[in-house]
């Protein structure tokens, strides 16, 4: 299975509400889809813009891919998929999304090339995946009313948006809590959006106030590792690092430092399916538990996220709600969403077999 080209496309998909972090807002999925060709069929990736997060736009991913990247795997044959993989990595620096576009069809294809679903060439087998929901940050009373509205769709794991007004958040947490009861477990995303210090306090009153959260995400900026260590060590709720963490080496100096008690995996931050994996296996070595998360993106590098997280049993959490989000899914094939249930395909590689509404360019 030779790679004989490529062809790249703009996807948008608007989303049911407008999505709110720390760290901006959106009404859409704005992503770019890669089409890799072989002399023997198709294989598919993705790479959105995620400018307030990695720094990448839609020509910087787009002009990585074309420029760099596909050149440097092209002529290549599927089933040396570790020394393509490697090429793609040798191409240029950094771009993590841009090469995780391209890492997700390689693998598309391998399983392709295999006859079977990437999860079981990982080593993996079907296992049941339930999603957490993730509540917009908004007033407190418009956050109480999404998580009882996602309660009442049967989500029992809710992610709750927070970061910039610290005393704003505990209000923010106090009223969905009070809205859900017991009835639902409640993570804290940050989103980097608070300083050591208002970290410390939030959630010791969380704590003092009972609001039994599960755990917080990045709760400080991604560069302040010390700042990340002083909060884990600081308070008893579990700390999970997410922009902290994009690469192996990341994890390995978080690890060393032991500056968060677990990691959120996001494919677009470690540059695709190899990277992720590399930091579950320096993370299972550590006896560290991992989430797997996505971006704003589509059904496609979703269910890649998805394969991994089947394939890989140090993933215990799972945070792969923006299919859900979208008020439409143009993409064939895939992850199948029953609520907050996750299942996969049967069919080989990601068992995509195709996607609508994409302008190629």
């Amino acid at each position: 299975m030779k790679i004989t080209g490529m062809r790249l496309g703009r996807l948008s998909i608007p989303l049911k509400k407008t999505f709110k972090t720390a760290l901006r807002s959106t009404a859409s999925v704005s992503t770019n889809i890669l089409e890799i060709q072989t002399d023997c069929g198709a294989g598919y990736g993705e790479a959105p813009p995620l400018a307030a997060i990695t720094g990448d736009t839609d020509g910087s991913v787009r002009d990585a891919i074309a420029s760099r990247i596909f050149p440097a795997v092209a002529g290549m044959d599927v089933s040396d998929l570790n020394d393509a993989i490697s090429a793609a990595e040798a191409s240029c620096v950094g771009n993590h999304p841009a090469k995780a576009a391209v890492d997700i069809a390689l693998h598309d294809l391998w399983g392709k090339l295999n006859g079977r679903p990437l999860y079981r060439l990982l080593g993996g087998a079907a296992r049941e995946i339930a999603t957490d929901y993730t509540i917009s940050l908004n007033q407190p009373d418009e956050m109480a009313s999404d998580a009882l509205e996602a309660l009442g769709d049967g989500y029992q794991a809710l992610k709750i948006k927070v970061g910039g007004d610290f005393r704003l958040d505990v209000e923010r947490l106090k009223a969905v809590r009070g809205a859900v009861g017991t009835a639902a477990l409640l993570r804290v995303d940050a989103n980097q959006g608070w300083r050591p210090k208002e970290a410390i306090r939030s959630i010791k009153a969380m704590e003092d106030l009972g609001l039994d959260v599960e755990l917080v995400e990045q709760p400080v900026p991604h560069y302040d590792i010390e700042g990340l260590k002083r909060v884990t060590d600081s308070v008893d709720t579990d700390i999970l690092a997410d922009e902290s963490v994009y690469s192996a080496r990341d994890a390995l100096r978080l690890i060393s430092l032991r500056a968060a008690d677990m990691i959120n995996i996001k494919l677009m931050k470690s540059g695709g399916i190899s990277g992720a994996l590399r930091i579950c296996a320096m993370a299972e070595s550590a006896g560290m538990e991992c989430m797997i998360g996505a971006m704003m993106e589509s059904k496609v590098s979703v269910t890649a996220a998805a394969h991994v997280a089947s394939a890989r049993r140090v993933i215990t959490r799972y945070d792969l709600d923006p299919p859900i989000l979208c008020a439409k899914d143009p993409v064939r094939g895939g992850a199948s969403y029953a609520g907050a249930s996750i299942s996969l395909p049967d069919a080989p590689g990601l068992g995509i077999d195709g996607i609508e509404d994409v302008e190629w360019l």
